[in-house]
């Protein structure tokens, strides 16, 4: 065989040693992408969870405030000029200091008889809500969170209602509703503007998302019944609603109406069954991340590369797979160690809870519901002085917390708590604040070593200052 075949066989080899090598090097990379663009997705989402959660539940303690104002059961009571006026009054002052749409009053059938944007063009004063679904559930005597496009209004909102009661009677005499704007919920809540977030109801319309185009369209296609639910509701406005193209094509992926593939991850919203977002990000995207740094680095080398390629390919596909190896370890022993500390955090005999920057309840161990006789769903949320005496929550609102503010520690202070059963049990409450590189108190708190039965506990009044 001459040279000129074993040079041309050599560089044959050369080229498909270094293309296969290329070609592993490259769906390694693009499987690690698709992965962490998938755990991505699924971060993203639940942290999109949390907010929207958080701002649609934003005003439900504030409307069960409303209805117990006296001015507000008075106007349901006499329903006199003057009553209504100082109702009025109570509404202006809710609706400025939340910083919500409107705060109205309805009576017994559903007629708005006070508002806060009386004087306004769309005012609700003497419209019937009555076939709304929170109406019907705060005059069954509970509280009332709905979705809704208004009416009135034509504006997106969500409503948290209350019944009102007089002191006399059983049955509510009327009904509160805190109304607030979808808007200000989707400036706040951070939606990326680089992937497709959607928040639909059980049907598939698009109630909030940051593709204003989609707003109030189908993500599914519907059958004429489906379609006619919808219109029977009343709760999307008069339609219609166009599909908008989306089809499942595997699991966990959808393609849109240009034939975009996305990867898809769902996450339901606490206190609105049957709502979710949808997070859909496009798979070019994602190769792209990939490709495209190759492609610019890869051009000018390519005549240079190639000659040196088919011995460096090996090498590197070995570094690749042992960097995805690293992650995948140290993503494994992140996973183990939060295995761990929850495990630890909901068994240690000992009643552990976690508060925010307002001292209201983030979660709780399995020891302190178990002492407590509370579900978890009782107590997440609430403020954690709900759950001590009315002496030792004066203590803990007036001297404790803010001494843990200032000092970020509390050790063995002892307070009293009333059990869901009504036993008063007594506790050694020891706190530690989570800071931040600064040292500054980051927005969550840890409290621990919540010891019951604590031996001979000093009275509330009787605690020293902490200096």
């Amino acid at each position: 065989m001459g040279l000129r075949h074993i040079l041309i066989i050599l560089s044959l080899l050369a080229f498909l040693s270094a293309s296969a090598g290329g070609f592993l090097y490259y769906s390694a990379l693009h499987q690690a992408a698709f992965q962490e663009a998938e755990r991505h997705a699924i971060a993203k989402a639940e942290l999109i969870q949390k907010s929207i959660t958080s701002l649609l539940s934003e005003h439900q303690n504030s409307v069960v405030t409303l209805a117990g104002m006296p001015s507000v059961r008075e106007a349901l009571i006499t329903d006199t000029p003057e009553a209504l006026s100082q109702a009025n009054i109570t509404l202006d002052h809710f609706a400025a200091t939340l910083g919500v749409d409107v705060c109205y009053l309805m009576n017994r059938q559903g007629i708005t008889i006070a508002s806060s944007n009386r004087e306004a063009p769309d005012s609700f004063v003497g419209k019937s809500f009555e076939f709304r679904p929170y109406f019907h559930q705060a005059f069954s005597g509970t509280h009332g969170s709905y979705l809704a496009l208004g009416i009135t209004s034509g504006k997106r909102g969500v409503y948290q209602s209350y019944p009102v009661y007089s002191s006399h009677e059983d049955q509510p005499t009327g009904v509160a509703v805190i109304k607030s704007s979808i808007e200000r919920i989707e400036a706040e809540s951070g939606l990326p503007a680089e992937d497709i977030v959607l928040i639909t109801d059980p049907a598939g319309v698009i109630f909030i998302s940051n593709r204003p185009e989609w707003l109030l369209q189908l993500a599914w296609q519907m059958t004429p019944a489906q379609l006619a639910q919808i219109s029977a509701s009343r709760q999307f406005g008069p339609g219609p609603w166009r599909w908008v193209g989306l089809k499942n094509t595997a699991e966990g992926k959808v393609a849109d109406v240009k034939g975009n593939d996305h990867l898809i991850h769902r996450a339901r919203i606490d206190r609105f069954p049957g709502w979710h977002i949808l997070y859909l990000r496009n798979t070019r995207m994602i190769a792209q991340t990939v490709s495209g740094p190759l492609l610019r680095i890869a051009r000018p080398a390519a005549l240079l590369l190639s000659i040196l390629i088919g011995l460096a390919v090996l090498v590197l596909y070995n570094k690749a797979n042992q960097e995805i190896l690293r992650r995948r370890n140290a993503e494994g022993a992140l996973r183990q160690s939060e295995t761990r500390y929850r495990s630890l955090y909901h068994h240690t005999p000992a009643m552990l809870h976690s508060i925010d920057v307002q001292g209201n309840l983030l979660s709780v161990s399995d020891f302190w519901v178990e002492t407590m006789g509370y579900s978890r769903e009782e107590v997440l949320g609430r403020p954690v002085t709900d759950f001590f005496t009315t002496e030792s929550k004066q203590y803990a609102e007036t001297t404790g917390i803010p001494q843990f503010l200032n000092y970020g520690t509390l050790k063995d202070i002892p307070y009293q708590m009333p059990k869901k059963n009504g036993e008063t049990i007594d506790v050694l409450l020891s706190a530690i604040a989570e800071r931040d590189g600064q040292g500054h108190s980051s927005a969550l708190w840890r409290f621990a070593s919540m010891s019951p039965n604590a031996t001979a506990p000093r009275p509330i009044c009787a605690l020293p200052k902490r200096n």
